[in-house]
Formats: structure tokens, sequence, C-alpha cells
């Protein structure tokens, strides 16, 4: 193996550290964008896919540049990464899955909530007018689901 193909073997062992963080990076955002929803904080929620957009984005770049072949050797595809690495990668790579579902049902379930609370405020909009004076009558309305 030349010193060149030594230099891009460590180049990938680099890249495959960084694939396995970013990877563990974009779960915690996942999480801190649930319990943003949960606690209605928008502003964290905003920032969390924010977040997401860049690591998702660097993902990316990292898989393509793990993927590519060494130019000298495509056989060596994988060298430098050790097993102990590509377990780990996989088990991150599994977990972010798991809280993508997580994540996807919550969005999926919230913007259902959205859509019918708006509908419902919509169509009890012209119905409530605010009254004035000491003969006051006070309104309520529920809604069940």
């Amino acid at each position: 193996m030349t010193a060149a193909d030594q230099d891009r073997v460590k180049d990938r062992i680099t890249m495959a550290a960084e694939h396995l963080q970013s990877l563990r990076s974009l779960a915690a955002e996942l999480e801190r964008a649930m319990q943003a929803i949960s606690r209605n904080a928008i502003s964290e929620f905003e920032d969390s896919v924010a977040k997401q957009q860049v690591l998702s984005i660097r993902l990316t770049e990292l898989a393509e540049g793990l993927c590519a072949p060494l130019e000298a050797d495509p056989a060596q595809a994988q060298a430098g990464i050790d097993e102990d690495m590509k377990s780990q990668i996989n088990s991150a790579s599994d977990t972010l899955q798991q809280l993508n579902r997580r994540y996807a049902a919550l969005l999926k379930h919230s913007s259902r909530s959205v859509a019918l609370m708006a509908s419902l405020f919509i169509s009890f909009r012209d119905q409530f007018q605010e009254a004035s004076g000491p003969g006051l009558q006070h309104r309520t309305w529920s809604c069940q689901m």
C-alpha cells in the first residue's frame, strides 16, 4: 500500500469516527425535538430542526466519502475501519432509524391535532362575540377526541 493509500485509510478512519458521532448527534437532536414538541417550546424545536438539517447534510457527505473505493485498490474500500467501529455505526444507525420512526409518528399525530384544532377554531370563530357590561355571560365549549 502506498503512502497516499495509507493517508486515505487514515482519512477513512477519521471519517468513520465523525460519521458515528454525527449519527449519535442526530439521534440526540431527534430526542430534543420530540421533547420540545411535548413542552410546546417552538424556538427549541426550530433550533433542533436546523441542527438536524446540518447533521443530515454532513452525514450524506460522510457516507459518500466512506462508500467511495480507494483508487489504488477498490477491495480496500473498508480498509482501516475495524469491526468494532462498524458495529457501533450499525448500532447507532439502527437507533437513529427507530427514533426517526417515532419522530415521524409524533409529527404526523401533531399535524392532525393542529389541523383539528384549526378547524375547530375556524368553525367557532364567528359564533363568539365579546360582551361587555355588568351582565356578562360566560360561555365555554369543549371538544372530545
